[in-house]
């Protein structure tokens, strides 16, 4: 590689670090006022919550064909750069017009498409800035920076929750501009602009088994980003202030722990990552359930602060689906549309499932909603164990 050639690099990684930074910022301000903003602004119940995520995942299941799409006009910097533009307006839309049902459903949507397409073509973007034996370690790195962006964000939202109140509008006009500034940094990241061009549909049978992870890493979003939060607010009355220095809190461990996830992922591969991954979500779920039980509601209250931090810090693991896939690969231009499909997949159990569990809180209680991710977690683990890289045989498990 030449001097040239590592100089271009560098400045990629560089405007791809604070890509991830940015876009953390905006999208820990979205996912850490989102409850609180629904209950306050709209009144919606569990429910109702629960069938929000149906259009709100929506375009998650569309971006196969979102994807394709896109790859027909243009690489996967200039797409990320499109999808922070969609984020900003989602952003945007939600702090001022978002006054009637169909208007705010309308910028979710919005929202959620730059946030699914971004999600798409990140891990194509970092692995090509990595080299080999390092794909971990380097998505652990972006995956630290977008933590930092997170600290950032959130300590803004929580200095102007206690200034201020909840201003949800000031809010999102952080959270926008934050997701405009990360797309002009793609829009001038120049990696991979002399590589074939990615190919716009990808389904094989040989990523089967990533596509069953990508389905199992969507049940476990959607309990979580769905009614995991939702416990805190409607069980517990945690504030927004709160539940924001929660998101700090876990994106401050984050920055210090995803790079570190992403060498263990490098050192002990994917199959043993991604099923203990399973057994701790199982161990997060049955504190969800019947912490409140067995202690005091304050006690159970600060117990499950801590489940929350850590369900977030275990979010980093995902990048090991990725690194998977990089391994299994036929070819690299597989991989953007491979993991399009991985997301359209995780989608169809993520735009039905909350809607089940909305109806299971109304009707048994909350409890049961996280025992029924704890046993999809059972079966996870035993999916995760058939696993097979070029240096490992599947587990006869």
């Amino acid at each position: 590689m030449t001097t040239h050639e590592t100089s271009n690099l560098r400045r990629d990684l560089i405007l791809m670090l604070f890509a991830a930074l940015f876009f953390g910022g905006a999208s820990s301000i979205f996912m850490s006022t989102l409850n609180n903003y629904l209950s306050e602004i709209h009144s919606l119940d569990a429910a109702a919550r629960g069938w929000l995520e149906f259009p709100r995942e929506l375009p998650g299941f569309l971006i196969i064909f979102v994807s394709a799409a896109l790859l027909s006009l243009m690489r996967e910097a200039r797409i990320a750069s499109f999808a922070m533009i969609l984020t900003a307006l989602g952003a945007f839309g939600l702090g001022f017009l978002a006054t009637e049902q169909w208007t705010l459903v309308a910028f979710i949507i919005v929202w959620s498409l730059g946030d699914h397409i971004i999600f798409a073509v990140e891990g194509p973007l970092g692995l090509q800035l990595a080299r080999e034996g390092g794909e971990g370690r380097r998505l652990g790195q972006l995956g630290g920076a977008r933590n930092l962006g997170s600290i950032l964000g959130v300590g803004v939202i929580y200095v102007l929750a206690k200034a201020m109140g909840d201003r949800y509008d000031l809010f999102y006009v952080v959270a926008g501009i934050s997701a405009l500034l990360a797309g002009v940094c793609y829009l001038n990241i120049r990696v991979g602009k002399g590589a074939p061009p990615s190919k716009r549909w990808v389904l094989k049978k040989k990523y089967s088994l990533f596509y069953a992870i990508s389905a199992l890493f969507g049940v476990r979003k959607q309990i979580f980003l769905a009614f995991g939060g939702w416990v805190l607010v409607q069980v517990y009355d945690v504030s927004v202030s709160t539940i924001a220095l929660l998101y700090f809190i876990a994106a401050t461990l984050g920055v210090v722990f995803r790079p570190l996830l992403g060498d263990v992922i490098d050192w002990l591969g994917e199959r043993i990552v991604l099923a203990t991954d399973e057994l701790l979500l199982l161990a997060i779920c049955l504190c969800y359930a019947f912490v409140g039980d067995f202690l005091p509601k304050e006690i159970a209250k600060n117990v499950l602060f801590g489940a929350y931090i850590l369900d977030s810090v275990l979010f980093a693991l995902r990048i090991a689906r990725t690194t998977y896939l990089k391994k299994i690969a036929d070819d690299p231009s597989d991989l953007t549309p491979t993991i399009a499909m991985g997301i359209t997949f995780d989608h169809v159990v993520a735009m039905s499932l909350p809607i089940l569990s909305g109806y299971i809180w109304d009707a048994f209680g909350y409890r049961w909603v996280f025992i029924l991710a704890g046993a999809i977690a059972v079966a996870g683990y035993f999916i995760c164990l058939r696993i097979e890289t070029p240096e490992l045989k599947p587990s006869p498990a």
